[in-house]
């Protein structure tokens, strides 16, 4: 059984997570916004929470959607005002997840998210979801992908 991984990380969270998968055997396929957010953390803050918000979708640098052979999906995001960032907005709309037992990977600094998994359940209603505190900062977090 092929296994993917298909995440955004803007703070490295998500890198982390995805060095653990990958030794876990999966693909890994980073997702690469055309634009960076803003350097400085307040505004990065803002302006990531707003295009969340407004459930943006970020245009993307040559991301790969093609996922036949793969039967599971891990899929990785940042939390950014409780809901899903906009980079993995758009690769939801570019994946045919019919079929595919798929999780979902989300890291936040509260290790929540008020309204990330309604978002899921639109689009895959039976997904599994782990939620992670700061994986970075909390390094005992990882150990919640040892079961998926």
């Amino acid at each position: 059984m092929s296994k993917l991984f298909i995440y955004y990380s803007n703070t490295g969270n998500g890198d982390l997570v995805a060095n653990r998968l990958e030794e876990l055997g999966y693909d890994v396929r980073k997702v690469i916004p055309k634009k960076d957010l803003p350097k400085s953390f307040f505004f990065k803050v803002m302006t990531g929470g707003f295009l969340a918000g407004i459930n943006a979708k970020a245009k993307l640098v040559n991301f790969d959607a093609n996922i036949d052979g793969c039967e599971k999906i891990v899929i990785g995001s940042p939390v950014w005002n409780g809901r899903l960032s906009s980079p993995i907005n758009k690769v939801l709309t570019l994946l045919d997840l019919k079929d595919k037992k798929v999780t979902f990977v989300l890291y936040a600094g509260s290790g929540e998210a008020k309204h990330a998994p309604k978002q899921i359940q639109k689009i895959v209603s039976d997904a599994n979801i782990i939620f992670l505190k700061e994986p970075k900062k909390y390094s005992e977090e990882i150990k919640k992908l040892e079961d998926i």
